[in-house]
């Protein structure tokens, strides 16, 4: 059967697991049964990254663990991990070592396999759903493809987001990689090539929870983000020992507050 929507899940922060993703589609693929939608019209691909980054971290920690005294291991297992993670993603002059260059050609072989796999090479309105650093990730990626910061030749108009309709952040930290630019930019969105029908309903929404102290609102980054991020919603995630902490961070994947606008606006693309 032929797809629809193509969604395509990055993991941020936090997410160590290659099934990260496998528990927010299937209650996605539910909830889109529920607005009376073919969840089966949906194809999903998922970008895990953390083990380009986790062995170095770990190998660090073993390390230090070896001959000090460190407390507060988990504490420091997920502050290594999100720290690590954000240094070790920058463009460095030599590609072949470079954490960044790795990511992304992740990234193109992810959705790469989504457009000839899923869709057979037919190209459907595209939505990003990026939690915590992967927000900024897929953000820099689309950027480089849009400004032409990385070769094009062969990728089909879906692999260059021609098709881009939406965009989910969560937990996201963009804010905290602008501070460093005098002007701000955000990427292109909607994509200028989405016919008239798809780009009137095309949406970027950020979801935070104001207890994610990873997780910040985006229209206060700059006009130009204010004009293109369509709605900041602050949610409350998590359970009785997470809602009310910085551990909520990792707990907006299968959270009612996140989960049922998300899938009401997939619903819109279907």
């Amino acid at each position: 059967m032929a797809k629809k929507l193509a969604v395509l899940v990055i993991h941020g922060m936090g997410t160590r697991t290659p099934g990260f993703a496998d528990a927010l589609v299937a209650e996605l693929q539910s909830r889109l049964a529920a607005h009376g939608k073919n969840a089966t019209d949906v194809a999903f691909g998922s970008v895990f990254w953390a083990d380009i980054t986790e062995a170095a971290q770990q190998l660090y920690l073993d390390r230090a663990r070896k001959d000090y005294e460190l407390d507060f291991m988990s504490v420091r297992r997920f502050v290594v991990g999100a720290l690590g993670d954000a240094a070790a993603y920058q463009r460095i002059e030599d590609p072949n070592n470079s954490v960044y260059t790795a990511i992304h050609e992740r990234i193109q072989a992810v959705i790469h396999d989504l457009f000839v796999t899923q869709l057979g090479e037919t190209s459907v309105p595209l939505v990003v759903m990026a939690h915590s650093l992967g927000g900024h990730i897929m953000s820099n990626y689309i950027w480089d493809i849009q400004k032409g910061n990385v070769p094009r030749q062969g990728l089909s108009g879906f692999e260059k987001f021609w098709s881009h309709a939406g965009m989910i952040t969560f937990g996201c930290n963009i804010p905290l990689f602008t501070f460093a630019y005098k002007k701000i930019e955000p990427i292109e969105f909607p994509s200028p090539r989405l016919p008239g029908n798809v780009k009137s309903l095309a949406r970027w929404y950020n979801f935070y929870d104001p207890d994610d102290v990873l997780g910040y609102p985006l229209k206060p980054v700059s006009p130009s983000y204010a004009r293109i991020v369509d709605a900041d919603t602050a949610i409350n995630v998590g359970g009785l020992l997470t809602s009310w902490n910085p551990a909520s961070h990792t707990q907006y994947w299968t959270d009612d507050s996140f989960t049922k606008p998300v899938a009401k606006f997939l619903a819109t693309l279907l």
